[in-house]
């Protein structure tokens, strides 16, 4: 137990106390839920069983990219469905500790991805020649690794922060899953300093990031002007679709951890974008204009109707 709490439990208000709005959240968390998870597992299993894509840093990255998803949304959505169904939703001491784990574990994991992902496109277009030694299977093994150890470290710093306090009386969180701020608003004292680290942790390394994928992205553009018109619509779309998902993904962690810890009612509709709309979207805004990726699921659901019919 810990030592210096007497808070064994939290109470989650979640994003509504009325009823058949409730009934509704259950209904589209659970669709957006099998959504997430079918899409997502379908680009894990059409890059994995495709030798040509796979082969491919930028397809790789996306397998990677897409697992992520799936386990993020696995670690709350579940939770946010059966709680949309229960009056009074509670969440343990411990459960609370791990989702704050989980979700700056596995956010962490993805920002380093998407930085990777970025990289990727500016070796294939400002460095052609040197592309395939520089993004080599052994480099690209070793980001997913970095990705991995950044996103554990940056979440046991958080867990550092949190695991010391003090919680003694109020345990009501104003939210539909642990996360830091709220945590920090309930301790039984001053937090600011911990406040202004956990800022540094997560704010700052955002910005940090978003700052220099866009300054990427500006050599990129810069270096496209040497490109015929059809090379420049092909380098465009792929870096399109890429810029949308960090925008979608940085924006509102941005939002919400690179200011003093305060909680906004608008928090909760924030950490919706980032925790359910964006592994959603992900996939969809990748494949939808992706010829490759999207013969390659043809492929795969052509052989698993043969081995369904065979049956």
């Amino acid at each position: 137990m810990h030592n210096q709490s007497f808070v064994t439990e939290f109470v989650l208000l979640g994003l509504s106390q009325n009823p058949n709005v409730q009934k509704m959240l259950f209904v589209v968390f659970l669709f957006v839920y099998i959504a997430i998870v079918m899409i997502n597992m379908l680009i894990v299993v059409t890059i994995s069983s495709s030798p040509a894509l796979l082969g491919s840093p930028m397809y790789f990255f996306l397998a990677f990219l897409s697992f992520l998803d799936v386990c993020f949304s696995s670690f709350f959505m579940p939770k946010m469905i059966m709680d949309s169904l229960n009056e009074r939703k509670t969440i343990s001491f411990e459960g609370c500790i791990m989702q704050v784990f989980a979700d700056h574990f596995l956010s962490g994991a993805e920002l380093i991805v998407l930085t990777a992902m970025a990289y990727d496109r500016y070796v294939a277009i400002c460095k052609p020649l040197h592309y395939s030694s520089i993004m080599n299977r052994r480099f690209c093994g070793i980001l997913i690794g970095v990705a991995w150890a950044g996103g554990f470290l940056h979440s046991m710093i958080q867990i550092l922060f949190i695991f010391p306090l003090p919680f003694c009386g109020p345990n009501v969180i104003d939210h539909f899953l642990c996360d830091l701020h709220p945590l920090l608003e309930l301790a039984c004292t001053d937090t600011h300093i911990f406040g202004f680290f956990a800022v540094a942790n997560s704010g700052f390394f955002c910005i940090i990031v978003f700052s220099l994928l866009l300054v990427s992205y500006g050599v990129i553009l810069f270096s496209l002007r040497t490109y015929s018109s059809k090379g420049r619509r092909k380098a465009l779309s792929t870096c399109g679709s890429h810029i949308t998902v960090v925008v979608l993904f940085f924006v509102p962690c941005m939002y919400v951890y690179s200011r003093p810890p305060s909680t906004f009612s608008s928090d909760k509709m924030v950490t919706i974008v980032y925790t359910i709309l964006t592994p959603l979207l992900n996939p969809l805004i990748y494949t939808f204009r992706n010829k490759e990726v999207k013969n390659a699921m043809r492929k795969v659901w052509n052989r698993l109707v043969v081995v369904s019919d065979g049956k």
